[in-house]
């Protein structure tokens, strides 16, 4: 029902960002029927929007360690290898949330994209902009249309699921507003306009930074 992958990256990642001044409290991993939420004491350093593209560690000397037994990888691509598996089983984009004292990964079960809530495809629009930028590539409203399997006649429906993100400055533009929805690309809020100006001349886009919260198991 959950891809193993993602499960091992999330459950890494915690296990190595958790903040071991907390008392009290520990990693936990809750298993539903329609999703699986794993969660961390601490609250994350970086804004959970930058977990694709930023790295920080809270416990460098346990990554390392881990890295050196095979529990876990290189720094680099753990979110990244979670919403590639979401997209790749068409799940729901998975939600990365911040309490007061933890940070939970809620990792969801397939759902019909006509099941989908707004918010799920917005989140996920996003995550999929982002995981295209980290890979020098653009979104499109081609690209957003095979993430969610969408046929060449639901145009409309692709471009409807951009504009939200689009409108709330989570993605922008990266060609000119005149252009047709249907043909324009989009990069990140955060994508740095230096990088833009010199990839969108080749016409492709992006150069990936360090990651997140999260690592290859990978650990971060």
């Amino acid at each position: 029902m959950f891809p193993k992958q993602a499960l091992r990256e999330l459950i890494a990642n915690a296990l190595v960002h958790q903040d071991f001044l907390a008392t009290g409290t520990s990693v936990m991993i809750e298993m539903y029927n329609e999703r699986v939420e794993i969660s961390d004491p601490g609250i994350p350093p970086i804004q959970v929007e930058r977990f694709i593209d930023e790295y920080r560690s809270r416990n460098e000397q346990l990554a390392d360690i881990m890295r050196r037994f095979g529990i876990c990888e290189e720094k680099g691509s753990g979110i990244d290898k979670v919403i590639d598996a979401a997209e790749v089983y068409q799940l729901p984009a998975p939600d990365f949330r911040v309490g007061e004292t933890r940070t939970t990964a809620v990792l969801f079960a397939y759902q019909d994209f006509a099941d989908m809530s707004k918010t799920d495809r917005i989140r996920a629009c996003y995550q999929h902009c982002c995981l295209l930028y980290v890979s020098n590539r653009q979104m499109s409203n081609q690209t957003l249309r095979e993430r969610f399997r969408l046929s060449s006649n639901q145009t409309g429906a692709a471009s409807n699921i951009i504009r939200a993100p689009k409108d709330a400055g989570l993605v922008k533009s990266a060609t000119s507003d005149s252009e047709s929805t249907r043909y324009a690309r989009y990069h990140p809020f955060w994508a740095r306009l230096d990088r833009l100006i010199g990839y969108t001349s080749f016409g492709s886009l992006g150069l990936r930074t360090n990651q997140p919260w999260a690592t290859t198991t990978s650990c971060s």
